[in-house]
């Protein structure tokens, strides 16, 4: 008897979780985008999906908006700071990233929690894509109308 290979379910990427206990956990949704946050103590890194903030998003605008928190509250030399994202685009990722980091530092110490809220850290943004309806062509677009 012939032995034969089988296939071997194609494996997934997963991120390697840090061994150090997380401080605090966050998080954040914007859109589709879910993030979840976890504080450790460390040298101030910001890890996105395993890879440094300014490699995971490419532009000034979305790295700003994701470490916006630690700019406000200036802790960010304490903590290392990890996040795992999916979903949505990287503009509302970093949003998610945004929330998910404020709710972290809130539970850390409910004192930031005044001055994030002045800030507008943490406030959902809870806009979501208007669905498609029927007889049109989008959300809102309507096909050419025909006078006669």
């Amino acid at each position: 008897m012939e032995k034969t290979k089988t296939a071997r379910p194609a494996k997934t990427a997963r991120v390697k979780a840090p061994t150090q206990a997380p401080v605090a956990h966050g998080v954040g949704r914007r859109k589709s985008s879910v993030a979840r946050v976890w504080l450790r103590r460390g040298k101030g890194a910001l890890m996105v999906n395993g890879k440094e903030v300014n490699q995971y998003f490419d532009t000034d605008v979305t790295r700003a908006d994701a470490a916006s928190p630690f700019k406000i509250c200036p802790m960010s030399a304490d903590f290392d700071v990890d996040v795992n994202v999916n979903g949505g685009g990287l503009t509302s990722q970093a949003g998610a990233v945004r929330l998910g980091i404020a709710r972290a530092l809130v539970s850390l110490d409910e004192r930031v929690r005044v001055v994030l809220r002045e800030h507008g850290m943490l406030t959902v943004d809870s806009r979501l894509k208007e669905r498609k309806k029927y007889g049109q062509k989008a959300a809102r677009r309507k096909f050419q109308f025909v006078k006669r």
